[in-house]
């Protein structure tokens, strides 16, 4: 999956919600680049340590059936994954809350953040050599019994952390995108470049809506066909000349998300169920984009998008 970036919205975990791109071009001085600094240390830390900590869950919860915990009686036994250390976000989320300009909440979050996911990675790493040990042969699962609420208690807290320092920063990064948005019609007009960033900000309003937690059908089917209109809009972009031609591999992914957002749609407006076959993709290791119409399938043509925006979208 594709990072969470400061400068342009870009991927998201399955497990949670979307992730966040970069800092919006840096293209004004003082304050405005200290907030790309602030911000791209935060998404810093989501991007080398989110994924891999929902993967742990993910990984655990694969044999561990039900709340109660492992018993010693499951018919494999993989354990659970460690994360990469924690150390330098901390450092990091430190160093960026105290630049100018403040923000009490973000700051709150980031720290949050920190300290959750800096919990978090010890634990996996006595829950790692325990399994990995098989040393629940020797104690019939009794560690791996303790463990399990004080795994499930750190996963909870972590997170609410990591939703909470997203939000944060999506809200920041959203204002940003509409005020470029609006300095850009306003010096050059509804033109190449306008078409790019309003297109970029409606695939992500789709993707946000889509992978929710509780989709809702209503704000999906808007954000649809707010995105169509302007895929649509920007479609003649790719056969123009000169400085207002949009590159066509750009227009083909920003179909395709629209191709892959309106299969899961209709599978959430119908309640479609997935087949036996399509099951057993969606729970292997990065296999699950295979399926049309899925939340990963989703988020593979959204990074895609992402990556022929950052490569240019205007060649």
């Amino acid at each position: 999956m594709k990072p969470f970036s400061a400068l342009l919205v870009a991927a998201g975990v399955l497990v949670a919600s979307p992730l966040v791109a970069p800092a919006l071009a840096q293209t004004a001085p003082g304050v405005e680049k200290m907030n790309a600094q602030k911000l791209n240390a935060y998404v810093g830390c989501i991007n080398r340590l989110s994924e891999r900590s929902y993967s742990s869950r993910e990984r655990y919860f694969s044999w561990v059936k039900g709340k109660t915990g492992p018993t010693g009686k499951e018919r494999i036994i993989y354990g659970t994954y460690t994360i990469y250390d924690t150390s330098d976000c901390r450092k990091n989320v430190e160093k960026a809350n105290a630049l100018e300009p403040h923000d009490a909440a973000l700051e709150a979050a980031a720290t949050a953040y920190a300290d959750a996911v800096g919990k978090l990675e010890p634990l996996l790493k006595e829950a790692d050599d325990y399994y990995t040990q098989e040393n629940y042969k020797d104690d019939k699962m009794a560690k791996g019994k303790a463990l399990h609420p004080r795994l499930v208690a750190a996963w909870d807290a972590f997170e609410g952390a990591d939703k909470s320092l997203r939000a944060n920063v999506e809200a920041i990064n959203d204002k940003r995108a509409l005020e470029k948005l609006a300095a850009i019609e306003q010096a050059e007009g509804r033109k190449a470049r306008y078409h790019v960033e309003s297109l970029m900000i409606n695939a992500q309003r789709v993707l946000r809506a889509e992978t929710a937690d509780k989709p809702d059908l209503a704000a999906i089917t808007s954000a649809l066909n707010d995105y169509e209109a302007v895929v649509n809009a920007t479609e003649p972009f790719a056969a123009a000349a000169g400085p207002d031609k949009i590159g066509s591999m750009f227009v083909s992914n920003a179909k395709s998300f629209l191709t892959t957002a309106k299969q899961l749609m209709r599978r959430i407006r119908d309640k479609t169920p997935y087949s036996t076959g399509d099951r057993m993709m969606l729970g292997g290791a990065g296999s699950g984009w295979m399926v049309e119409g899925s939340p990963p399938r989703l988020m593979r043509d959204y990074n895609q998008l992402i990556d022929a925006y950052n490569r240019g979208a205007r060649i």
